[in-house]
């Protein structure tokens, strides 16, 4: 497989990752115990900590990678 291919792999497997990560942790407004400010919208986190959480995307996204990379170089699976 070419370079692009595998670019593409990546990429997908990386916002698909990305959007799994996203909820973890969150915790929204009319969750906690403080009142917050009027015209806020419950449901908006407080702190959505994403520079943690596209580190933990970029990790897992190259863990899903070198799988995919690992089947295509090895022959693991076939679909013929």
């Amino acid at each position: 497989m070419s370079l692009a291919n595998h670019l593409v792999v990546f990429f997908v497997s990386w916002w698909l990752v990305f959007f799994m990560v996203l909820p973890w942790g969150v915790t929204g407004h009319h969750e906690s115990d403080e009142d917050y400010p009027a015209g806020i919208e419950p449901g908006a986190p407080i702190k959505a900590n994403m520079g943690k959480k596209l580190l933990i995307t970029t990790g897992l996204a190259i863990i899903v990678w070198a799988g995919f990379w690992a089947v295509m170089t090895f022959g693991l699976i076939s679909i013929s």
